[in-house]
């Protein structure tokens, strides 16, 4: 194991924690931005480091192709090839493999696709998988697990379950480096919490350094989102990291936080921005409007990132609908933003003031009281207290004795 968990501060479930890392001692909770290939589309790492970046996440499958696992080997891992001193995740390639490319086929060998050079049947194997994030060298590498969409459910769901939790015994063999890079294991089971709890204990048995809750964010609705979460967290060790894979949006960052998540990834940030659209303390900011071509103040009068400091909307408004330029600085405003919110979740955790904290966020994205009831819930669990935030507290609400495991 490479990796130390401490936690230095709790609000029931939520905690803030110091995740020591082999290139990088992080905070948690925090989020993630996606580097596809190693990189964040329009940003420099100094850009990175300046807004308080701590992980950024690489797609193995992408990297894989292109510039391939062997040259970033060769160059002495990806930290070097990319000149990046802070950490890195690495995914297993399995959710690109399936999402992205037609005529995917999942057997128990791995996952069989077809080559985007030359169409020809291509097979990714949990022990492929890993050796691939061996070279890369990421702190922390993920299992290659059966990856499929809360929408679904029936039969496949259980056999993914099950093969997912066979599969991290081969990617366990197959990890050369154990205490170099840190192997996750990834919780799913659908929305069933059967299914879920029996990967929950399967996992936990074989004392992995962390462990990811995947399958969500898949089109499922928001009240099974949360219980799954909740469900989850509450059986996952205390002494480890607890990454929620594919949450972006920030409300789900708080509420998930909340229930005793600690890590996030999604690309929602900076494609949000590439459509002309702003991280704000209100919720979003559409800066294509019309209405913004003679507004001069900033995206956030509160935001102290080089773009609330120096652009003005009635700018940014001409540049993103005509310039590659305005999708850039949007990026990093709604990174910074992410960032942001990831320090104070952990301060106000450690300070003591994380219902404050909490009851403020949901206030300015709801100043009419309007907070959906499927947060309402997920608060109730975790023990806080955000009447004074919400209009319609008479409606029922679920008890946590009535939710699987909280």
């Amino acid at each position: 194991m490479a990796l130390r968990f401490e936690v230095i501060g709790r609000f029931n479930r939520a905690r803030a924690a110091q995740l020591t890392l082999p290139h990088y001692i992080c905070q948690t909770p925090l989020f993630m931005p996606v580097g596809t290939q190693g990189t964040i589309k329009g940003l420099t790492y100094s850009q990175l480091e300046d807004i308080g970046c701590q992980i950024i996440l690489g797609n193995t499958y992408h990297l894989a192709l292109r510039p391939t696992a062997e040259l970033i080997d060769d160059m002495g891992g990806l930290h070097k090839f990319m000149n990046w001193d802070r950490a890195l995740l690495t995914d297993s390639g399995g959710f690109q493999m399936v999402s992205l490319l037609h005529l995917a086929d999942i057997t128990e060998k791995g996952v069989t696709f077809q080559s985007p050079a030359d169409g020809q049947p291509m097979l990714l194997t949990p022990e492929e998988s890993i050796q691939i994030q061996n070279k890369i060298g990421a702190d922390i590498i993920m299992a290659l697990d059966d990856v499929v969409k809360t929408t679904i459910t029936g039969p496949r769901v259980e056999e993914a379950m099950y093969r997912t939790l066979r599969w991290i015994d081969r990617c366990i063999a197959a990890h050369q480096r154990p205490h170099e890079q840190n192997l996750f294991g990834i919780v799913q089971g659908g929305l069933d919490p059967v299914l879920r709890d029996i990967c929950v204990k399967g996992l936990v048995e074989r004392d992995l350094p962390g462990y990811a809750i995947g399958g969500l964010s898949g089109g499922e609705d928001k009240d099974s989102f949360w219980r799954v979460v909740a469900q989850c967290t509450a059986a996952l060790p205390e002494d480890k990291p607890r990454y929620v894979m594919g949450v972006g949006y920030p409300l789900d960052i708080v509420v998930c936080s909340a229930l005793g998540a600690d890590m996030y990834d999604c690309v929602y940030p900076t494609r949000t921005a590439r459509f002309g659209t702003a991280l704000v303390p209100e919720g979003v900011l559409k800066l294509k409007h019309k209405v913004m071509a003679n507004d001069e103040r900033p995206i956030d009068p509160t935001c102290s990132c080089m773009v609330c400091k120096t652009y003005t909307r009635a700018y940014l408004h001409c540049l993103v609908t005509k310039d590659a330029l305005g999708s850039q600085l949007l990026s990093y405003h709604n990174l910074a933003y992410m960032m942001r919110l990831s320090k104070e979740l952990h301060l106000s955790i450690v300070e003591g003031r994380f219902p404050d904290f909490v009851r403020e966020f949901l206030k300015a994205q709801f100043p009419r009281g309007d907070v959906p009831e499927w947060v309402c819930n997920a608060m109730e669990v975790a023990g806080i207290d955000i009447s004074s935030c919400c209009a319609h507290l008479s409606a029922p609400v679920y008890k946590a004795s009535a939710i699987p495991n909280c």
